[in-house]
């Protein structure tokens, strides 16, 4: 009798989990994987894909409104959110069997099922079925966090309910100032919501860029929502008409639903990890691992947003084909979490990669900052108020860029090339030495030419 069940059992259908599946399989490994509600995780099943999806859709009415300044007369239009959430479902599901599939065919075994640790070694599924796993990979994600409890907490949505809710709701109150808060608020208002953002910060997107924060800001104020901040919601009533939130300035608001998109936490509980003697990360609540994604136990590894490091899908997938090349495949690799872009998928969207003006100059002597504002061609037809934002920040000894922050149609695709460049190091005169491409909005990162601000700190004496 074999001394273990499986050579790796993954805890986990998501992004994270079935690449390290897929790989680990492909190794030669012996895999299982299990997998409680659908295979694909939060990214595919109520995430990054039919968040992208409402996006795209969202989109159609500016385009409708911009429209008449090209010459175009478009009789009045129609939208209906059921059609809406029954195409994301058709597209989620397809998405889904793709997932499986996948898996499948690289020999992993699927089980439906929750599974946890009885001790180190051995997983209890839900069916009363026990294995023997060598190694356990937990990429179980995250979940939302609705922060301290409120009276009337309950009447709360997160953006997991926001994307089967049953119609369109004419107001919605949205907490929080971050990716998904300023994502869904932009959504809901291209829908024809009446939007309303309360942050309890002074400014949205905190982590971001200042000027980032503050030119997104007012693009979405401009566009008609409604930010306020230095502001929480303290109590949401509800009655016959919708709900109404009590904010902690003494003031209230009316509207058809509340969502509250504050952040997100490990998905930790009640998965046994203290039996199998997995420590937790104080500082952020995530398993605690190591550089090779490695727990305080050797056999047992985490990857993706169980671990709280940098929760973006991306990030687990490579965690998770490192870890599968490292310990099935017999090539050691760490992932460099340095310089990863990402993208706010607001209107207008947001893609930045490495470090910000304020980061840059405290761990840098001599830093440039080249910066543009400008309205984009298409606004001068159309006549819609919007500029585009584009800035980057340069190590002014070395002439490395440093970053790279835009604000704009098609931010999220321009940064992606431009994250390639950072990562390899380039600097202003790489960018300088680049021929623009005419006419683009991307070709002002290779045009700015004279410096917008300069940070000089002093030696110490």
């Amino acid at each position: 009798m074999a001394e273990f069940d499986v050579d790796l059992f993954v805890i986990g259908g998501g992004s994270g989990g079935v690449r390290a599946a897929r790989i680990a399989a492909g190794h030669g490994a012996r895999v299982m994987v299990a997998e409680e509600y659908r295979m694909g995780g939060t990214c595919v099943i109520r995430g990054c894909v039919p968040k992208k999806l409402f996006v795209l859709g969202s989109h159609v009415r500016q385009e409708i409104e911009d429209a008449a300044g090209f010459g175009w007369s478009i009789p009045s239009a129609t939208f209906d959110w059921p059609t809406l959430v029954a195409n994301k479902d058709k597209e989620i599901a397809r998405l889904e069997a793709a997932y499986t599939a996948n898996v499948e065919k690289s020999g992993a075994r699927i089980v439906k099922t929750r599974a946890v640790f009885e001790d180190p070694h051995h997983l209890l599924l839900a069916t009363g079925e026990t294995v023997r796993a060598r190694y356990v990979l937990v990429a179980t994600g995250g979940a939302p966090n609705h922060g301290p409890i409120i009276p009337g907490v309950e009447h709360v949505i997160s953006s997991n309910e926001a994307f089967h809710l049953r119609e369109l709701p004419k107001r919605i109150v949205i907490q929080g100032g971050g990716y998904i808060a300023l994502e869904f608020a932009c959504i809901f208002a291209g829908y024809g919501s009446d939007v309303t953002v309360i942050y309890r910060g002074e400014n949205i997107l905190r982590g971001f860029d200042d000027d980032v924060r503050t030119h997104v800001r007012a693009e979405l104020e401009r566009e008609g929502i409604t930010i306020l901040t230095g502001n929480t919601i303290t109590k949401v009533d509800k009655h016959a008409e919708g709900y109404t939130s009590h904010l902690s300035n003494g003031s209230s608001i009316a509207s058809e639903q509340v969502m509250f998109a504050i952040g997100r936490h490990p998905n930790v509980a009640n998965l046994g990890l203290e039996k199998a003697g997995v420590s937790i990360n104080p500082s952020n609540g995530g398993i605690a691992v190591d550089g090779w994604s490695r727990s305080s136990v050797p056999h047992i590894y985490a990857i993706g947003d169980v671990t709280h490091r940098h929760n973006l899908t991306p990030v687990a997938i490579r965690e998770g084909h490192a870890f599968a090349d490292t310990v099935f495949g017999k090539h050691p690799v760490q992932v460099d979490h340095s310089n990863i872009p990402t993208a706010v998928f607001s209107q207008p969207e947001v893609g930045v990669v490495g470090l910000t003006e304020t980061e840059a100059s405290a761990q840098f002597s001599h830093v440039d900052i080249y910066k543009a504002t400008f309205r984009p061609i298409k606004a001068t037809m159309s006549g819609r108020d919007t500029r585009v934002l584009m800035k980057l920040v340069v190590d002014g000894s070395t002439d490395r860029v440093l970053g790279c922050h835009i604000v704009g149609d098609t931010a999220a695709e321009i940064i992606q090339a431009v994250a390639i460049a950072v990562k390899m190091k380039a600097t202003k005169a790489d960018f300088d030495a680049t021929m623009a491409l005419h006419p683009t909005t991307a070709e002002e990162l290779v045009t700015m030419r004279t410096p917008t601000a300069r940070h000089v700190r002093e030696a110490a004496e």
